[in-house]
């Protein structure tokens, strides 16, 4: 969602690409542990999924940055547990990218786009509630 909008509402080249980056580095991840996605899509019991129903509505007054910005922290956190998961599968191999590569990238991506937008005129994304 991030680079999305980075990359579609705001065309900014090197961040959604450096976003897509994260993204493709978290799939290495996955593959270099031997992680297989067809056993990870069979595990996924989405028609008995107890919160399928919850939604959660956005805090009244929150923006579109707020959006970016929740979903920087989920991905941040989201990283950092499977973090944890990962120290107990295999070992970790310094020169293979990593799940805490991978937050602490997004720590200092989330930094730069919340620059970048702020950076902006105050309209258009800003405006929008």
């Amino acid at each position: 969602m991030v680079e999305d909008t980075l990359r579609y509402l705001y065309d900014n080249k090197d961040l959604a690409f450096r976003l897509k980056q994260v993204r493709h580095q978290a799939t290495a991840v996955f593959i270099q542990n031997g992680i297989s996605f067809l056993w990870l899509y069979a595990q996924r019991d989405s028609l008995n999924d107890v919160l399928s129903h919850y939604d959660n509505s956005p805090p009244k007054g929150s923006s579109c940055l707020h959006m970016l910005q929740a979903n920087f922290k989920r991905a941040q956190e989201s990283a950092r547990v499977l973090e944890e998961c990962f120290k107990y599968l295999n070992p970790s191999n310094p020169k293979a990218p990593s799940f805490k590569t991978l937050r602490y990238t997004l720590y200092t991506l989330e930094k730069e786009c919340m620059a970048f937008l702020n950076d902006l005129p105050k309209s258009g994304f800003f405006s929008v509630e």
